[in-house]
């Protein structure tokens, strides 16, 4: 049937068009963004998984500048280490350099000092964006006083669990008495600035742990006599570390040096002592009645005052603490000697942890920004448009279009026709 109210075939012709225009506009879209999915309502699950990708992608882009700045401050802080260590080497050479040189040890006491005051100088200089890991308040002052360790963190890791919980992960450094040079508080629990805790020839400092119910556990460090094998001749070895001598205890603590031990926990309930050892349900713990805690041990030295134009003043007090223990005053040297050597050792220890950290941050770098280059990728497979398909279906589209309007054309050319019916 013909009509001249309704062209059915022009609005199969016309509803075809706007189905390619419709489709020639998303491929459009496609081609001019390079995105085949722009918002949630071209594809909703994959523009939710893509933002929150991007999002992340977004804060590992901070967490690297993080790490940049961690690296700097540790790169800082390592500099001076490094530094303060050859310092002390040149300290601890003087100090060998004062044997038997007699009147002209103030000279070398000057060269000291300048050593002591680049230490400080090296100390107050490793700073960077505010925060200096060489130097910092970690005890509550006074005498014999308690350590309060500080904690710098570097931001090192963002992470997503599978519930879609966000953390922020840390890279740890503790600023404590075996890290800082200086105690800023006044404790002297700096590396440098700690005094000696003096322990004689012929003994050796032992430390004991012992903790109060659910209070955090408690040091406390002894200087003990300590005997050689010739002296336990005819001991009994319980183990390869205990020896029994006519009934009195003794545990190896290092090699050719045993201690006095007691298998009665010297403390007082509710104290308990951790046992320096164990023999299946036996305790062995240093006998304390022998020692004498290092706190009553303190010389009024330390690497960054130590002054061997007063070896006199230090052999005195050395004679008190421990009589006979300065006959000369190359004694007193050679107390100041494996005092700065421990020093260092400590030092050198220090340094290391610093290099681990410094190691750890490198690997880090280079793993979150491999890890924003896959998260990039990983968005781009859900979300971007493939342009050789894209480019190949807008010609097409644009071949369809020109199609449908030649169709909707003789579709409506269809129904002029009909005026010919009605002429004379």
């Amino acid at each position: 049937m013909t009509s001249i109210l309704t062209n059915a075939a022009a609005m199969a012709a016309l509803q075809t068009l706007r189905s390619i225009d419709r489709n020639m506009e998303i491929t459009q879209a496609r081609v001019s963004s390079g995105m085949r999915v722009q918002t949630a309502a071209d594809n909703a699950a994959y523009w939710s998984i893509a933002t929150t990708m991007r999002s992340d992608n977004h804060a590992l882009s901070t967490i690297q500048d993080a790490l940049g700045l961690g690296a700097a401050k540790v790169d800082t802080a390592y500099a001076a280490m490094e530094s303060a260590i050859d310092t002390v080497m040149e300290i601890k050479s003087k100090i060998v350099a004062a044997y038997g040189v007699g009147a002209n040890r103030n000279k070398i006491q000057e060269e000291i000092t300048q050593l002591q005051e680049q230490l400080k100088s090296i100390a107050e200089s490793a700073t960077f964006s505010g925060e200096n890991w060489l130097q910092d308040y970690i005890s509550n002052g006074g005498t014999n006083a308690d350590e309060k360790p500080v904690i710098k963190q570097v931001v090192a890791s963002f992470t997503r669990t599978a519930s879609g919980e966000v953390a922020v992960k840390t890279v740890d450094y503790t600023l404590d008495s075996k890290t800082v040079l200086f105690d800023l508080s006044g404790g002297n629990l700096g590396i440098l600035d700690s005094p000696v805790e003096f322990v004689a020839e012929g003994e050796a400092a032992v430390t004991v742990t012992t903790a109060n119910g659910t209070q955090a556990p408690t040091s406390a460090s002894y200087a003990v006599p300590f005997y050689t094998e010739t002296d336990l001749i005819g001991a009994t070895a319980v183990d390869s570390r205990i020896y029994d001598l006519a009934g009195t205890l003794y545990m190896k603590v290092a090699e050719g040096q045993w201690v006095q031990v007691t298998t009665v926990d010297p403390a007082t309930a509710p104290v308990v002592t951790t046992p320096l050892h164990q023999i299946g349900a036996t305790n062995y713990y240093l006998d304390t009645s022998v020692g004498d805690n290092l706190d009553n041990r303190k010389l009024d030295i330390s690497v960054s005052s130590l002054d061997i134009d007063k070896l006199d003043e230090v052999a005195a007090q050395m004679n008190a603490l421990v009589p006979g223990s300065a006959p000369d005053n190359d004694a007193v040297l050679d107390m100041m000697e494996r005092f700065v050597d421990k020093q260092l050792q400590m030092m050198t220890s220090a340094a290391s942890s610093l290099g681990s950290i410094q190691k750890r941050i490198d690997l880090q770098e280079s793993f979150v920004a491999s890890l924003t280059d896959v998260i990039d990728k990983g968005v781009g497979r859900l979300v971007d448009a493939d342009m050789n398909e894209e480019s190949t279906r807008l010609k097409a589209l644009q071949t369809q279009q020109q199609l449908g309007i030649q169709s909707l054309q003789i579709a409506n050319t269809n129904a002029e026709n009909i005026l010919q019916l009605f002429r004379q």
